[in-house]
């Protein structure tokens, strides 16, 4: 058997593990739902956001969360009357791997019936429409979760 064959089998053999050693390096992607003004429902998504972010990093493994909050579940990122604001602060400082987004659609309509704009936590990106955004990274692979 010529040293090119040899070769060529030993790729072979050994690809699986190189397969498999590419998945082990993938990123994991989680978007979370948050659309009720409930603290309750607001830290249990804030706990499994914890949860998940502490599970992938004792693997070694990268795990991105995105947090989506839109109609009553907008309240959670709202600088002046979130329940769970020192827990969005700890969470900027802690895992700079989970990110909020903020509905634009719910903030024009809490803007209308308010007569402003509501100020949002700095950690707070807004995105056009929150169940768009949800579709979308629904669509790109993202596994969603409404805890």
């Amino acid at each position: 058997m010529s040293a090119l064959i040899r070769a060529g089998l030993v790729a072979l053999l050994l690809l699986p593990l190189a397969i498999g050693n590419a998945a082990a390096f993938e990123k994991h992607r989680l978007a979370l739902q948050i659309s009720d003004d409930d603290p309750a429902k607001m830290n249990a998504v804030l706990n499994v956001a914890a949860n998940v972010s502490r599970y992938y990093s004792e693997k070694g493994d990268e795990v991105e969360i995105q947090i989506v909050a839109f109609n009553a579940g907008l309240t959670m990122l709202r600088a002046d009357k979130s329940p769970v604001l020192e827990r969005l602060k700890s969470f900027k400082q802690s895992m700079p791997n989970v990110s909020f987004m903020a509905c634009q659609n719910t903030l024009d309509a809490i803007a209308r019936k308010e007569g402003k704009e509501p100020p949002l936590v700095d950690n707070a990106t807004r995105v056009t429409a929150g169940v768009v955004t949800l579709i979308e990274l629904a669509e790109k692979g993202w596994t969603i979760v409404r805890p």
